[in-house]
């Protein structure tokens, strides 16, 4: 596994678990339908939130919520879509971004609620 997937599924573990911690139930990872892949899809009350998870070991290049792009939020409002319908999915739903930043053995979460349409 290379060290670039090694992160990601790091920083994933630890948005997740960071989700749970605030009451969030995960019903998907890594959900993938057709081009559309999406990180985290996890409930809380009435709330279906589908997560972009941007993990990052440092922030010389920029945050990690700056690379979420429109390309990539489309692709993400498209498989939210596809869930619900699947879901029948009758609730609220929200898009959220979930930034990491690993140091070392330490972290940081960055929760970014309602972060984009």
């Amino acid at each position: 596994m290379s060290d670039k997937i090694k992160t990601g599924k790091e920083g994933e573990d630890l948005a997740a678990a960071f989700l749970m911690e605030k009451g969030f139930t995960v019903l998907e990872r890594n959900y993938r339908n057709k081009k559309s892949e999406i990180d985290l899809i996890v409930s809380k009350g009435n709330w279906l939130v589908f997560v972009e998870v941007k993990t990052r070991t440092s922030i010389t290049f920029g945050y990690p919520e700056e690379f979420v792009d429109y390309n990539k939020k489309k692709m993400i409002f498209k498989g939210a879509l596809e869930y619900m319908y699947e879901k029948d999915w009758q609730g609220n739903v929200r898009y959220d971004i979930v930034a990491v930043n690993l140091y070392g053995n330490n972290y940081k979460i960055h929760h970014i609620e309602d972060a984009f349409y």
